[in-house]
This record gives C-alpha cells, structure tokens and sequence, in this order.
C-alpha cells in the first residue's frame, strides 16, 4: 500500500508533457544574459482552475511600474461601479459664477464650449465674475517619490479636481505643443488648447529631414521652452504639463463663455461654492467602462491618481485615502494584501511593491465580476496597430502568435519591464526589476511562449 502511494505521489510530480514543454521554453528565455543581475518574476496560471503551469518567485516583491494599473481599475470598478460618471458644474450666486470640478479627465477644449454654451443659455446676466473651486481634492499636486526630472512632461502632470484634457486621448492637465518645420525660418509652434496660459520660447530650427524637437516647461512656471531642429514639411507634437491645472481649465473656460456672449469681469479667483449657490449648467463624463480604454490602452498616469482621490470615502480626496480605500477593496477581491504597498495609482512611485502572485490572482477573480468584459476589452492588445486597440502593445509581437491574442498590460520605468495579462484561459505575470538594459524583449519572448503553447 505503501509503495502504490509513494509511487502515485511521484506520479504527481511528474509535469504533463505540455507543462514541461513550457517550463523549459521559459527557464531557456529567461536565461539570457542579458537578466543576469536582476529579479525575474514570473507566475502563469490556468484562469479558470488557478493551476501553476509556471513560477519563478512569484511571492518576490518587486516595482510594477504602471502594472500598478491592473489593481487600480480594478479597485476603482469595484467602489465606484462601472456607470461612475465624473461631473463639472457651473453653479451661481450673485454676480459670481463658480466652476466646479470633480477630477473629470475628459474636460476637453470642445466640452468647455459646450459647458459655456449652456452657461450663457441659462444665465440671467451676461457680466459675471469667474471663480474656480477645485476643493474636490486636495491640493498636493504630485505623487509621492515622483522624479522632480519628469515635472514638464505630459505623463507626470499635477493632479487636480479641476482639470482638462489636451486632446481626445483625455492626456490631462497638460498641453500640446504643435510645431511644423518651415523652411527657412524657425518651426512655426501652436499650444493647443488655446488659452492655456502657456509662454512659448522658440529655439528650434528648421534643419534636415529628422524630428529632434524637445519641449520643457521651466519649473514653478508657465513658461516653455521649445529646442532642437525638425525637417522642412514636417510636423510634430510634444505634451508639456501645466503647473496649475484649475487656472489652465477656468482660462480656457473663461474663453468660451466670451465666445458666446458672456463677459467676464476681474481676475478669475480659487474659492468653494457657498451653499446657498444654484446649478446653472452640468456636463457629465462618459462612464468609467469607456475611460477605461484610454487609461489602460494608452497607460494615462493621470487617469489613475484621479481615480485614487476619487476613491477617497471623505472629501477632499488626498493619496492616503484613497490608497488605504483601493488596497481594501483588492483585498475584498481576494488579493493578500499582506504584501502589498501602494503608493500611487500609475505606477510612478518607487515606493510601490506587489509580487506576482497578487497580479495573477487579482486577474483571475475579476473574472467573475460583470464589468469584466470592459477591464480586459480596455487592456493592450499585442501587435494591433490601432493605438485605440493595440496601445502600448501596438508596435510589439508582430508576426508572432501572440499577436491579437495577448491581452496585457505594459509597465515600464528605469530598470523595471512588466507584463501582465490574459492568453488562451491563461492568466500571467512578468515582472523584470534592475536589468541592466531592457528587459522588454524578453519579456515579449515569455508572454509569446505562453500563447504559443496554448494553441500547439
């Protein structure tokens, strides 16, 4: 009796020959040289069961990069529900009129003029006075650990209740530097939106056929300088963030209720609504579901820390809440949160850790949820060109089997390369920290083993 058991146990052991297939394909990718030095973590799942066919120190903690995301949809479809609309009101009292944000990233230059639109329809008084409440949240403006390098880009712009978005990608809090090479004179440069308040230095020149132009922001200020050189025809565009994101979006507001006929009268002032104040005009955002796809897609740090201060069960929405209220509702997904350490929502900070394991295990219970044909419909689709469908996996695993049917999430920082998502009824997780170079090729060649050997 003794030996039929010792002999099933070992049988047990023993891998199925697609397993050991797998298994080896993986140990041989991930024996590069390339790795040597760095923490690889790996955890490949069945979606359904939960049964390893893979693992490499999936208890490890280690830096997401924006894989922080996966839990932050996650958590934010979970509190918020996936019909959560972001709202931005006009309301008035007396000569004042006070617009008021709750950290809708879709606030383009287009829905201020319609909001202006509806203001100046229903407004009694064609002369009011302008001021900006975007006490929804609170006023620190940049995440914990954020590099003070990155503070003039697009990707790390301030985050604010009241904000707006540069173009239909919803980039938030930040602007569009547009610039053509024109030959025989200096680049000709747009900000778009228009009224951003923003101060254009031109350096750049028109030279060559390449696009070198870079676009920085000097700190504490409005003020952006353009340099480099671009080629004659040519056209291009930079994000530069903004230092004040109410005062960007009460500026370009302001200009809209001009261009329908409303006068406004002084400086535009920061203040809370009164209470005694009524609503005048309203515009809601398009429900979380669709936000989705440009946050995950298109990987939008600002998405991510709107939702965290939204997320916050007291008002004004700061980091700390809204980040105890996310790790909470993960936990309630079934996630050990023991091991987990959020800091932002994006995934910028270096103080955020999680081990693979809680990424495999996060997507394998979202599963059940009814919103989850909206969070895996917004992830990254390997080798899709479409920026809307493929996103930040838009130009990776072409012509490979993965292609279109690796669902996944990129994160990627100084030494960090991630992935993590669904293939063929398999859940996966790759999480590279302190390469020497980057990690991102092989991380491809281990997300298309596991695609590939679900389809052999």
């Amino acid at each position: 009796m003794r030996l039929v058991m010792a002999v099933a146990s070992a049988l047990l052991l023993v891998p199925a020959p697609a397993q050991a297939s797998l298994a080896g394909e993986l140990d041989r990718i991930l024996a590069d040289r390339a790795l040597d030095g760095a923490t690889i973590a790996v955890d490949v799942r069945d979606a359904a069961t939960g049964a390893v066919l893979y693992q490499r120190n999936p208890g490890l903690r280690v830096l997401p990069a924006s894989n922080q995301k996966l839990l932050t949809a996650a958590a934010a479809l979970e509190i918020l529900g996936p019909g959560h609309r972001f709202r931005t009101s006009v309301l008035t009292a007396g000569d004042t009129l006070y617009l008021v944000g709750r950290g809708d990233p879709t606030m383009t230059h287009q829905r201020y003029d319609q909001l202006a639109a509806a203001v100046a329809k229903a407004a009694k008084r064609r002369s009011a006075r302008l001021v900006a409440d975007d006490s929804w949240f609170d006023r620190v403006p940049l995440g914990r650990d954020w590099s003070w390098e990155d503070e003039p880009y697009g990707y790390t712009a301030p985050i604010s209740a009241l904000t707006f978005a540069a173009n239909t990608r919803y980039d938030t809090a930040a602007v569009e530097i547009r610039y053509r090479g024109v030959a025989g004179r200096r680049p000709e440069i747009r900000v778009w939106p228009p009224a951003a308040g923003v101060r254009v230095a031109n350096r750049a020149v028109t030279r060559g056929s390449a696009d070198n132009v870079d676009a920085v922001r000097v700190h504490g200020t409005a003020n952006v300088t353009v340099s480099g050189s671009i080629g004659a025809g040519r056209s291009g565009t930079a994000l530069v963030s903004v230092p004040d994101p109410a005062a960007t979006a009460a500026g370009i507001f302001r200009a809209a209720l001009r261009r329908h006929g409303m006068t406004v009268v002084g400086r535009t002032g920061k203040g809370v609504v009164p209470k005694n104040a009524r609503n005048l005009a309203a515009l809601a955002s398009p429900p979380l579901t669709e936000i989705l796809r440009p946050f995950l897609k298109l990987s939008n740090n600002g998405h991510a820390e709107i939702l965290i201060k939204t997320l916050a069960p007291v008002r004004p929405g700061s980091w700390p809440a809204g980040l105890t209220a996310a790790t909470a509702a993960l936990g309630r997904l079934g996630v050990d949160t023991r091991l987990l350490t959020m800091s932002d929502g994006s995934g910028l900070s270096r103080r955020n850790w999680v081990t693979v394991r809680q990424v495999t295990t996060l997507l394998r219970a979202v599963r059940g949820r009814s919103w989850f044909p909206a969070y895996q419909a917004a992830l990254p689709v390997a080798g899709d060109p479409d920026p809307m469908v493929g996103g930040t996996l838009a130009n990776r695993m072409r012509g490979t089997v993965a292609a279109g049917r690796v669902r996944a999430k990129t994160g990627t920082l100084t030494g960090v390369n991630a992935l993590s998502g669904y293939t063929g009824g398999v859940v996966f997780s790759i999480i590279v920290n302190g390469s020497a170079g980057s990690a991102t090729a092989i991380v491809d060649k281990v997300a298309t083993a596991v695609a590939a050997d679900r389809i052999s």
